[in-house]
């Protein structure tokens, strides 16, 4: 059996590191990286076994691009008043205002949210015709976000009946900001 052994001399022979080819690799692997976020894309799901969903996505999918995570929106005025105290309706077009504005101060639009979460107070069925009337004049009705909707006690201050947060992906080649 013939044993082959490195020895200084064959080791200095052999390159195991090239360091041109590493830059090349590297150049590579920047560019590839560049081009792979042009294709963001967000993917709405109607998974089989999931009854129909109405008016909102059961799973949302984001691919690369920029997240925007937006807080709670109330139905503030720019002057930070209540708008439509004792009205839901009134309330939740505010809301969406809200959600408009601060979509747009990250380069996004309603067409790139892909989750909302309401949170509305002493919420009952009958609520739901007024809140999906408003929400659908601004979402994308042919690819509807995720949607939640939780009926709670209480909201920050007692006059307020809505809270609606979103998140939305922008993709990388209309991400400015």
């Amino acid at each position: 059996m013939h044993r082959f052994r490195y020895t200084s001399e064959c080791m200095n022979r052999r390159k195991i590191y090239n360091p041109e080819a590493m830059k090349i690799l590297a150049a590579f692997t920047l560019i590839f990286a560049g081009y792979t976020s042009l294709f963001a894309q967000t993917e709405f799901l109607k998974p089989d076994g999931l009854a129909p969903a109405h008016g909102y996505t059961h799973v949302v999918v984001a691919k690369p691009g920029k997240l925007v995570f937006l807080a709670g929106q109330v139905a503030n005025n720019v002057q930070g008043q209540l708008v439509g105290k004792g009205d839901l309706k009134a309330q939740t077009e505010q809301v969406f205002e809200n959600i408009k504005i601060a979509l747009a101060s990250a380069g996004a639009t309603f067409d790139d949210v892909d989750k909302i979460t309401f949170y509305v107070k002493g919420y009952k069925p009958d609520d739901l015709p007024a809140l999906r009337e408003v929400r659908d004049r601004y979402v994308n009705k042919s690819a509807p976000p995720a949607s939640t909707l939780v009926g709670v006690s209480s909201l920050f201050l007692d006059d307020y009946l809505i809270e609606v947060d979103a998140t939305a992906v922008v993709p990388e080649k209309r991400a400015k900001k």
